[in-house]
């Protein structure tokens, strides 16, 4: 299995690798007031697939933050209902050994 991984990211960087090679010509992307970036075209969808990676890896990030809140939230309110009907669990535990 780890011998299958290696040939499998030694054929991915050969592809990419060839991709690259083969578009080298510049390419313009034109932005607001007049801005300008040439480079070549792997360059340019290199920088552009990281930038969307991060973005999807820091909206991933905001979901599981505001997940994870939510769940101690909902242990913590679940502890406090356990000790409000805890008092009343040890009298019945009472009654019942007399």
């Amino acid at each position: 299995m780890r011998y299958l991984r290696w040939i499998l990211r030694l054929l991915v960087f050969v592809v990419l690798l060839g991709f690259a090679i083969k578009n080298t010509d510049p390419v313009s992307v034109h932005y607001f007031l007049g801005w300008e970036w040439r480079a070549p075209l792997s360059l340019v969808l290199l920088v552009f697939f990281v930038a969307g990676a991060g973005l999807g890896v820091l909206a991933g990030a905001a979901w599981l933050y505001r997940h994870r809140r939510e769940v101690i939230q909902l242990r913590r309110e679940l502890r406090q209902r356990q000790s409000a009907h805890e008092p009343a669990l040890d009298v019945a535990r009472e009654h019942r050994l007399q």
